[in-house]
């Protein structure tokens, strides 16, 4: 793996589990591994929940897009994280793939998507202690 890991989050809007942990890893690594989120479905905008909730703990994601999935995006990533894609995502020889089984804050309530929120900082936590070991 290169000096700087990248990483991608791919779920199908890229609109809620997928900007969470794109803005968790910013926010917890800086800029010691790029970021990366995408999906194969992607929304018109970020999930307003998921927005509000990251707010709650000091993470602005209001900037984001949505963002279609592309080969190049996995192509140039060490790591991909899928959060419920499925068969959407591509496979590639040589990347570390892992499939977070995540709730779709899609259409929940607040309570539940910080829930959500909390459980997306724990994986990318052990992501980065596993990435940039010390």
């Amino acid at each position: 793996m290169p000096d700087k890991p990248s990483v991608l989050f791919v779920c199908v809007h890229n609109a809620g589990r997928s900007q969470m942990a794109a803005g968790w890893l910013t926010h917890l690594a800086g800029d010691r591994i790029e970021v990366r989120s995408a999906g194969s479905a992607p929304a018109d905008q970020v999930n307003p929940v998921a927005v509000e909730v990251m707010r709650d703990v000091g993470i602005d994601i209001t900037a984001e897009q949505p963002k279609i999935l592309t080969i190049d995006a996995v192509e140039a990533s060490d790591v991909v994280i899928t959060m419920g894609c499925g068969d959407a995502c591509p496979i590639f020889p040589g990347k570390r793939y892992e499939d977070w089984k995540l709730d779709d804050p899609a259409g929940q309530g607040i309570e539940a998507v910080r829930a959500i929120r909390d459980e997306i900082r724990v994986r990318v936590a052990r992501l980065i202690a596993d990435l940039l070991p010390a």
